[in-house]
């Protein structure tokens, strides 16, 4: 069931990302005060599966975090670095076949590279700010990005079956 979405059509493309990017958005800023700093359950984060089943979630992915991240205390650096950082985990997911193994960049990615900017701005040392944030990652994404993927896989199906109907 890997890429649901082989489509051409530009308008339903656009449509995705900029879905998958407002609800990243909406998420992130509803839970504000766990969704920053050293210590973060950014529950939005359990959209990073999707690029497993859609490529365009890796761009709405970034833009989403680019956005989401303004309201950052960090400022500039968490919305250029995490943008950054999303868009080449995004495209690993994408590339992975397996869907648990799929988990893996979202992970490693901004627990490795969000620290080296999360950990100096708070004054904590990089190794425990990655452990920290890693940890993070893996409770939503395994908690809950295993749960949205199947979703969205399961409405991405209904949806092509009536496509492909008419």
């Amino acid at each position: 069931m890997k890429n649901l979405f082989n489509t051409n059509n530009i308008a339903n493309n656009i449509a995705r990302a900029g879905l998958i990017a407002a609800v990243y958005v909406v998420i992130t800023l509803i839970i504000r005060p766990i969704a920053y700093g050293p210590i973060q359950f950014r529950l939005s984060e359990a959209l990073t599966l999707l690029p497993f089943i859609d490529p365009m979630a890796i761009v709405g992915l970034t833009i989403g975090v680019f956005f989401a991240n303004i309201a950052s205390p960090l400022g500039l650096v968490d919305i250029l670095g995490g943008s950054f950082l999303t868009l080449i985990a995004a495209y690993m997911t994408y590339k992975i076949k397996n869907k648990y193994l799929a988990m893996l960049p979202p992970i490693f990615v901004n627990a490795l590279g969000v620290s080296l900017y999360v950990a100096p701005a708070y004054g904590l040392p990089y190794w425990p700010t990655v452990l920290y944030i890693g940890f993070g990652q893996t409770v939503v994404i395994a908690l809950l990005g295993l749960p949205v993927l199947a979703l969205y896989q399961k409405a991405a199906g209904a949806y092509i079956k009536s496509v492909h109907k008419n």
